[in-house]
Formats: structure tokens, sequence, C-alpha cells
């Protein structure tokens, strides 16, 4: 799965997932363009690409603020000249039981697990349609298809971005651009390190393959969609999960 030559912009990349999947990116001969608010992380991960012969570049960008969507994608198209590979995988959680949760904590898991994906395909869009190629791929969850109590607003928006990845896949099919979406289950990342140990052994309970995920799975799985060998899928929702949903 060789990516030379090709330009990955990778949203909520300086931690967990999205860390993994522009290492993993960069490895395979892309370029990555890396995103998120945290400055220091992202340099930090910029330093570790070009140490090890990568190329990359930082942008501080939050995702939920569309001008800054606007800014730090024109920055990284003025910087690389396009992007083959959006890579939409920030995310937050808010949890709490619908009838105690704050309308400011919906809005804010929504717009930033789903609105910005809608924000950063718009604005990369333009560089996929002119070249006539590109991957889009959007972190969805396990949750996205199952629903989870105490999680109505994140559950929403990550089944909000299965929509949205088949409506996109079918909208620019014909231009030799595919979107799909990766469905993670319990991955080992800072999201899930703050959950309680009874609801961690009780997921483990629920894992076919006896193991949480790590980050280096959902990223193998990103390299992959971005590759030419995953040409012909689009529109899919490809679920690394450890066998916990079937069917």
């Amino acid at each position: 799965m060789k990516l030379d030559g090709r330009i990955a912009l990778v949203t909520g990349a300086s931690q967990g997932i999205g860390h993994a999947c522009a290492l993993a990116l960069s490895a395979r001969g892309a370029s990555v363009a890396v995103a998120a608010r945290n400055r220091q992380k992202l340099e930090e991960l910029v330093q570790q690409i070009t140490a090890a012969g990568g190329t990359s570049a930082a942008f501080v960008m939050d995702v939920a603020d569309e001008e800054q969507v606007k800014a730090g994608v024109k920055a990284a198209l003025g910087q690389f000249g396009k992007i083959d590979i959006l890579v939409n995988n920030a995310g937050i959680t808010r949890d709490q039981l619908v009838m105690r949760m704050k309308r400011a904590d919906w809005d804010a898991v929504v717009n930033t697990n789903l609105t910005s994906a809608y924000l950063c395909i718009q604005h990369v869009i333009g560089s996929m349609l002119k070249q006539r190629w590109g991957r889009i791929i959007n972190i969805t969850s396990i949750f996205g298809q199952t629903g989870q109590a105490g999680q109505a607003n994140y559950a929403a928006s990550k089944a909000g971005l299965i929509g949205l990845t088949m409506a996109m896949a079918r909208e620019v099919a014909s231009r030799n651009i595919t979107c799909n979406a990766i469905a993670p289950g319990f991955i080992e990342t800072s999201m899930t390190d703050v959950l309680s140990d009874e609801f961690k052994q009780n997921a483990m309970k629920m894992i076919p393959l006896g193991r949480v995920g790590k980050p280096e799975d959902i990223a193998s799985a990103v390299c992959y969609l971005a590759s030419d060998e995953a040409s012909y899928i689009t529109g899919h929702v490809l679920n690394v999960n450890g066998g916990m949903l079937m069917g």
C-alpha cells in the first residue's frame, strides 16, 4: 500500500487514532498535514515524522470553527499544493442522559464530530475534483451503529457521519473520489482511558477476539482505504471492532 506522492490531511491528529493515522500514512510515503487544537503536540508529531524521513506540517485548527477550518485547509493547500486524502478523525464526548443533557453539550459534540467533517470536506473537495482523484475517510464509531445509553449526542453525531459518507460517495464517485467510513470498536485511547474498570471489563466480554483494539489497528484500515488497492470501495462502513458487531 504505497502512498508515495500523496498528500493527506488528518484532523484530531494530536493524539490517539489521529496520531497513529498520521504516522502510518507517512510510513507509506504520504506527506501529512496534521491538524488539531494543541500546537505543542502537533509540533512533536511533525518532528517524529520528519525524524523518520517523512514530510509533515502542523496546522492549528479547531474543527468546530468554520473560519479556522477554512484558513487551515487554505494554508495546507498553499504549502502542499493539493490534498489527496482527508481523514476526518476529530471527535469529543460530553456524556449524559438525554433528560439531563445540556444543549451546549449536544451542540459541542455534534459540531466537533459531524459538522466539522462536512466543513473539511467542503473546503478540500475542490482540490480532489480538480485532480479527479481523492480519498475521504470518516472515523465514525460502533456506537453510531448500535447507540449507547448516556451518549445520545455522540451516537447521533457518529451515525450522521455514516449518512454523510454515503451521500458524499454518491456525489463524487464519477470523479474517481471515494468516501468511506471506519467504525472503531473499543480502542485504547485517552477517550476510553477515563472509563470505569467495570465498563472496560464488560466491554472485553463482548469482544470475540478477546482484546482491546489499538489506534494502529484503525490506522492500518485508513491506509488501505486511502490506497489504490481500495479504488473500488466507496460508501462503505468498515467495522474494526474485534467482532463486537457482526452482520
